[in-house]
């Protein structure tokens, strides 16, 4: 066998691995999660997600997701990526929270996402949403640095195992995913699968 496919092979079984132990230990808090997501849209209140380098991409993909469809023919929901937005020079770490302070209201909800143990313009982010009222959900990895510091007790952190930013983004992604069928679930009850 060719050592590229030998390679692509090995990159399978991670991916496998991660998930299958990503199962027992995140289920229960993803559904939490997912519940939390679709209580806000219940309430009329919106999803405000940040995220910066690939994380902004996962950001953008899940709010197109949800303003769009991702499985299901559904009405639009209001969830929106900050991450589109450009900050001016010398403000990038308050380019999330000025947002948040412009669009964010009590009970509508931010949705973080980080593979980096420390990001300023998320824990800025964190911090303009709790002074707003909202609630937070943050997608993170195992070793969350000051991020679990910035949350409350209401507030959901999702630690994603793992070393490699890349096996962590496909994990963010995944539970994204994850996010868009329980929603369409709960709010359409269409059945996917």
């Amino acid at each position: 066998m060719e050592p590229l496919e030998e390679r692509v092979k090995y990159l399978f079984g991670i991916s496998i691995e991660t998930k299958m132990a990503l199962a027992e230990v995140l289920s229960a808090p993803i559904a939490k999660a997912g519940q939390c997501l679709v209580n806000c849209l219940l309430q009329d209140k919106k999803i405000l997600l940040c995220g910066q380098g690939a994380s902004a991409a996962n950001c953008q993909h899940f709010s197109t997701a949800m303003i769009n469809h991702l499985e299901i023919e559904r009405p639009p929901l209001p969830v929106f990526s900050l991450a589109t937005n450009i900050a001016n020079e010398g403000q990038s770490e308050l380019l999330f929270a000025r947002q948040i302070q412009a669009l964010g209201q009590e009970g509508d909800l931010l949705m973080a996402l980080s593979t980096s143990e420390n990001t300023n313009s998320i824990l800025q982010a964190i911090d303009a949403a709790h002074d707003r009222g909202m609630n937070i959900i943050v997608l993170n990895r195992r070793d969350s640095g000051l991020i679990a510091n910035h949350l409350g007790p209401e507030d959901i952190e999702l630690k994603v195992p793992g070393e490699h930013p890349a096996l962590i983004l496909e994990m963010h992604l995944f539970i994204l995913h994850c996010f868009c069928d329980l929603i369409d679930q709960s709010l359409f009850g269409q059945m996917i699968g």
